[in-house]
């Protein structure tokens, strides 16, 4: 791959300072004028890219410089941007907080660094006038590589925007490229993980058509437009894909559950199993009441189990297939949500037990705060179907539910710190636990599973001939 691509990086000092809004914002704006776009969220983060991929139909992708290399991100931004006009990646927490909160590693400033994208400050001037002005300086005389190359004002009146912006450009060396007024009827509301998901936000597409015009009065859209286009070529180098299934004439299908209840992926995984030989076969633990029948492996991804516990727990007949099948030996890779609805019982927010699927001998409850947050680096403690003891695999967890069966598999091991935990359940077919795996920090997590999946429909096919 090569060639420009044309985008930029909105950042801000720190969390709550209306990234989120924005970008959607102004990818609607864009979106509006006929712009072909791309959108990326640095981190782990799964809810925001779901935000802009109901602004843009499209899947949006995350960039991260844990999971990472520098190669790797540069190659997976490139990819994920080869059709767009303009590529959009919204930061993550403050532009230079990182891992353990003390280093810049896995941060929004190293994700500009690496991949040499122009970022813009998003700076929240709510009960903030002239003091902005030094705060901007700080963020720039800070940063080593200088990405920082433009400001936006978020909740500043009109008649306060020209003055602040003329003493911002005419005491530093930055672009001010517009403002946001105080808005309240375009905000998105949050809970426990972060941001409610779309589908639970009334009227959505009102608040980002409303919000979409509003932005395309107030920031200069072009002159962001021609900043990103300054951003110079990445020259990606290609990334093999992998050879988790060596014979494409002899296709693997993979069930993944994908509704409501289960809806954190990481789009390029789900790209990854289909370049190395998957067909995936989405169905609805919610409202279906079999895993499809072709299946050769079952993938549960994370989401709000907790939230559809009476749902899934009467669906008798969806939990007696997903028993069925992993118990019958069908590879099944299980995260966080995932791992929830295979437990005995699964509480719910108001504190209910609801039985489930009960492959995991162990009782899911809800606790007061979150539990084994962040980053993670797994190592196995023993053999399981995606790698050999020893072999280590970039991780996260973010949960505020807990197990009486987290499982032993694995040990986990901060980043940052000396603290560690066991975790995940092995058995054989089933892998299980909090963590949340992102293939392409160690593309044997996928491979490994996939040829578990292809000789699970090998031994299958030869028993039924």
């Amino acid at each position: 791959m090569s060639g420009k691509t044309p985008r930029l990086l909105l950042a801000a000092p720190g969390s709550g300072s209306g990234k989120t809004l924005i970008t959607c914002g102004l990818l609607a704006a864009w979106k509006k004028k006929g712009l072909k776009l791309a959108s990326f969220k640095c981190g782990p983060d799964y809810i925001d890219t779901m935000f802009h991929r109901s602004v843009l139909s499209l899947e949006s992708r995350n960039l991260d410089s844990f999971f990472t290399d520098r190669e790797t991100l540069r190659y997976l931004l490139e990819r994920g941007a080869k059709d767009a006009e303009l590529s959009v990646i919204e930061g993550v927490m403050g532009y230079f907080d990182g891992l353990g909160g003390i280093t810049g590693k896995a941060s929004t400033s190293e994700v500009a660094a690496l991949t040499d994208t122009p970022a813009v400050l998003i700076v929240n001037c709510r009960g903030v006038s002239r003091s902005a002005v030094p705060l901007i300086k700080g963020f720039l005389d800070y940063e080593e590589q200088k990405q920082l190359r433009g400001v936006i004002l978020n909740q500043v009146s009109p008649m306060l925007y020209p003055r602040m912006k003329e003493l911002i450009e005419s005491e530093l060396p930055i672009r001010v490229y517009g403002y946001v007024p105080k808005l309240t009827d375009c905000l998105l509301e949050s809970r426990h993980l972060g941001l409610k998901r779309p589908e639970e936000i009334a009227d959505l597409k009102e608040r980002l058509e409303k919000l979409a015009q509003v932005l395309s009065e107030t920031v200069d859209l072009d002159g962001l437009f021609a900043l990103a286009k300054t951003a110079p070529e990445l020259n990606a180098i290609p990334l093999k894909a992998g050879s988790g299934n060596p014979s494409k004439e002899y296709p693997v299908k993979v069930a993944v559950a994908r509704d409501e209840a289960f809806d954190f992926y990481y789009a390029d995984n789900l790209c990854l199993l289909e370049e190395i030989g998957a067909e995936l076969l989405y169905f609805s633990p919610l409202r279906e009441e079999r895993i499809p029948e072709a299946a050769d492996g079952l993938l549960l991804g994370g989401g709000y189990p907790e939230l559809y516990a009476k749902e899934l727990s009467e669906n008798q007949n969806m939990k007696k297939s997903v028993k069925e099948a992993i118990a019958g030996g069908m590879p099944c890779l299980a995260e966080c949500g995932g791992f929830l609805y295979l437990h005995k019982t699964l509480e719910d927010e108001d504190g209910i037990a609801w039985p489930m699927v009960g492959m995991i001998e162990g009782d899911a409850f809800r606790t007061p705060k979150l539990n084994r947050f962040g980053y993670v680096t797994l190592t196995a403690g023993e053999d399981t179907m995606i790698g050999r003891k020893g072999e280590q695999f970039p991780a996260h967890e973010f949960h505020y539910w807990d197990s009486t069966e987290n499982g032993d598999a694995f040990l986990a091991q901060k980043p940052s710190g000396s603290r560690s935990w066991r975790c995940i359940v092995n058995k054989g077919n089933l892998l299980a636990g909090f963590p949340h795996f992102y293939y392409y920090g160690n593309k044997k997590a996928a491979e490994g599973f996939l040829r578990a999946c292809l000789a699970y429909k090998m031994l299958r096919d030869n028993e039924q001939k």
